[in-house]
């Protein structure tokens, strides 16, 4: 009965919390049915976390998006990696004080468009039927020279991956959004270079996060997505966001439909560049997976730190889907990382 509890599907449509400001059903779902309102959050405004996170990424080259108010502190950060021969990134970010709603996120992942401008950064998520658009223009990217990039994501009805889930202090809460398969088309260009998105081959996937985090985190994500024989394969797996006994986050997609999995380990090696391994616990995710590249960040600014290394590489091995089905994966480019925060 327990494991039935562990993985509770939320299937009505609610307010997301009560008038207390906690979670009225701690679970997971396949779209966000439960409603999120800034106005219901009974901690401190400087407490609230929103972001929305795009990875579009291709065999050879990937670009992240980052558009993040986490109260006391934003976050505008754009990556650009490129995997191939000699594999390299760069991350620029621009810090905000103090945002603490000022950006005015939409509520809801299904409409509406997540803006950040200055002088430097013009960065867009245009949400309409079917499609995402993210645009962008970084001046003084990398070496004084410019990033831009105009990527569509095509978003057909499909499945997704939603949890709610909350930590031990109180008010404290995360509603997360996940989004994998979604096909790929645009480009982006820096340094005279142009590197283009293909549909047939390439994907974008969303991390769209709101909650009221505790200070010291630590946590796991691992995602990719993939083309087999014209189908779409994606997968979705995590631990360390909040008290999961209701739910986890582990999660396949095929052909736009949801399989849940249990729990998922990551092992990692001491050094990190060193092969890893995914095991599950109901034996459905077993994978081998070989890094390329090292995303490492750290800034530390005392009272915050954030410490990260998101890992590129490649994954091969075995998932199985809901009815029997095993779905085989041989050199799948995407990525895993683990995170320490303190903000």
């Amino acid at each position: 009965m327990a494991d039935v509890f562990r993985n509770h599907e939320v299937k009505e449509h609610h307010l997301l919390l009560d008038e207390n400001g906690e979670l009225r059903e701690p679970g997971w779902s396949r779209s966000l049915i439960q409603k999120y309102s800034r106005n219901m959050i009974r901690a401190p405004k400087w407490r609230i976390k929103e972001w929305d996170y795009y990875l579009v990424l291709s065999d050879s080259f990937a670009g992240a998006f980052t558009i993040s108010d986490d109260g006391y502190i934003g976050l505008q950060s754009v990556s650009l990696l490129v995997f191939n021969d000699h594999p390299w990134e760069h991350t620029e970010t621009v810090l905000n004080a103090f945002p603490m709603g000022k950006l005015k996120l939409p509520e809801d992942s299904s409409a509406g468009d997540t803006v950040y401008e200055d002088e430097r950064l013009q960065m867009r998520f245009a949400v309409s039927e079917g499609t995402r658009h993210i645009t962008c223009r970084f001046e003084n990217f990398y070496e004084k020279k410019p990033f831009s990039c105009d990527i569509v994501l095509a978003q057909p009805q499909m499945d997704s991956m939603v949890i709610a889930t909350p930590w031990d202090e109180k008010h404290a809460f995360y509603y997360n959004q996940k989004i994998n398969t979604m096909r790929a088309s645009g480009w982006m260009e820096y340094d005279g270079v142009r590197y283009e998105f293909h549909p047939e081959t390439d994907f974008g996937t969303l991390d769209w996060g709101r909650g009221v985090w505790t200070y010291d985190n630590t946590w796991y994500w691992g995602s990719g997505n993939c083309d087999l024989d014209g189908k779409a394969f994606g997968f979705n797996i995590g631990y360390g966001f909040g008290n999961t006994s209701a739910a986890t986050e582990n999660i396949l997609f095929y052909e736009g439909k949801a399989h849940k999995l249990d729990d998922v380990e990551f092992h990692i090696p001491k050094n990190i560049m060193d092969y890893w391994l995914f095991t599950s616990s109901d034996g459905r995710f077993e994978m081998r997976f070989v890094p390329v590249l090292d995303r490492a960040a750290c800034l530390d600014y005392k009272l915050i730190v954030f410490d990260q290394h998101q890992v590129f590489g490649r994954m091969s091995g075995q998932a199985i889907l809901d009815d029997g089905t095993v779905i085989e994966v041989k050199d799948m480019m995407c990525f895993a990382e683990k995170v320490h925060n303190r903000y």
